[in-house]
């Protein structure tokens, strides 16, 4: 297994020079939050995993009673002002917050959301959420995005899987100054996941 680490601005500056002598091999970090929130170390993150050879995933935080589309371009914008992604980089959407909204509605936001940021930037977004939030619904829909499961509670690499899911990708199974995460898989196979090369090019003819 591949482990990994996610990190916002809660814990501001990050030593991931530190992290990768130890064994870290990815990290996700916190980019954007609604449609204005910008998280002010995103770039300083996203620039320290690439120089530290970690696959690089940058991540927004979602709140479904804003607009899903202005919520994907922003993300987006701020990932392409840090450096932008390359072939094999990760996205997520943090889903883990109704706003109070029904489970239909969110899980209507975050397939729009999804689908914006898989037709723009040519990678397929993981869905991070917590095993009681995917109960009660509000991720009907998204089966066909990987899963980034937030289970603390649960063996490190043996979660319980929620529905509409019926396998893991990412699990989060420590949370402290710094979140813990296994990926059950090669370098080769979480980077296959991410940006394709030929996606990133399509994309430049496209800009």
């Amino acid at each position: 297994m591949l482990h990994g680490i996610d990190v916002s601005n809660w814990q501001g500056s990050v030593d991931w020079t530190r992290h990768a002598v130890r064994g870290v091999d990815f990290g996700f970090a916190k980019a954007t939050e609604g449609t204005t929130f910008t998280d002010k170390w995103f770039a300083r993150n996203w620039t320290a995993m690439r120089e530290n050879w970690l696959v690089c995933g940058a991540y927004h935080f979602a709140r479904p009673k804003g607009d899903p589309v202005d919520q994907a371009l922003h993300f987006l914008e701020v990932v392409d002002a840090a450096g932008g992604l390359r072939p094999g980089d990760l996205v997520a959407l943090d889903l883990e917050h109704s706003g109070h909204l029904p489970p239909r509605r969110v899980a209507a936001f975050a397939q729009t959301w999804c689908l914006l940021v898989t037709r723009l930037a040519g990678v397929r977004p993981l869905v991070y959420t917590f095993l009681s939030f995917a109960r009660r619904g509000y991720c009907q829909g998204l089966a066909e995005y990987p899963l980034w499961l937030a289970a603390p509670s649960q063996p490190k690499g043996r979660p319980e899987v929620p529905p509409p899911w019926r396998t893991w990708t990412i699990h989060q199974y420590a949370h402290g100054k710094i979140d813990r995460n296994v990926f059950r898989g090669s370098r080769a196979e979480l980077t296959a996941l991410g940006l394709r090369a030929r996606a990133r090019e399509d994309r430049r003819r496209k800009a």
